[in-house]
């Protein structure tokens, strides 16, 4: 079956382009859909340190299709960056039924502090779901590397989070850190705090756009 929409997403469908072995996730818009070859367009909210996939990751593609969620398996080919970043994925396995979205993910400002190499660093959250966070901290030295793993607190409103995590993408700029980090081991109830967290972000986001 070669249908658009339920082998491949349609052209300008919504995806989500899950990496970081399904713990991070990208909202995107296809700007071109075949049954091998997709090019999305990720969100410029989401593409924050121009280092969320890399050429040859592979990935996993989500849509809605004419009867329920479809989803793929997937390599990246092409990561073209600037003001209008696209990545063209190679499609690498076939579309099956797929029950459940992956973590939503909204622009959240919240303060953190991360323990690492023996000391603190201090920062916010870029952007927040209850699978991980990208955030950018005042550090020093070399960036902790991929794999690493360290300690987080992350202030919400109902008080702090603390969890282990583990550093999925780095890089630096100057004495800043930017980095995707996927929560390691969060209890469901934590979960659940995050997640309303997101929500009332997404609220408050499109009844800012509304105005």
């Amino acid at each position: 079956m070669t249908s658009p929409g339920v082998a491949y997403p349609r052209q300008d469908a919504e995806v989500e382009v899950t990496a970081c072995q399904g713990r991070l996730s990208v909202s995107a818009r296809t700007e071109s859909a075949a049954p091998t070859v997709l090019v999305v367009r990720p969100s410029a909210s989401e593409f924050v340190d121009q280092a969320v996939v890399r050429v040859g990751e592979q990935v996993s593609v989500f849509w809605q299709g004419p009867e329920g969620g479809r989803a793929f398996p997937a390599v990246i080919s092409t990561v073209e960056r600037g003001a209008a970043p696209r990545w063209h994925l190679q499609v690498s396995g076939p579309a099956e039924d797929s029950q459940r979205r992956t973590a939503v993910r909204a622009r959240v400002a919240l303060p953190l502090t991360a323990t690492v190499n023996g000391g603190e660093a201090t920062g916010r959250t870029l952007d927040l779901s209850e699978a991980g966070t990208r955030a950018v901290l005042e550090g020093w030295g070399t960036a902790p590397e991929t794999g690493t793993r360290l300690q987080l607190s992350l202030e919400l409103e109902d008080g702090a989070l603390v969890t282990p995590a583990e550093v999925a993408r780095q890089q630096s700029r100057g004495t800043q850190w930017v980095m995707s980090l996927c929560f390691a081991e969060l209890p469901e109830k934590e979960q659940d705090r995050l997640r309303r967290r997101v929500f009332q972000a997404l609220r408050e986001e499109r009844a800012r756009q509304s105005d």
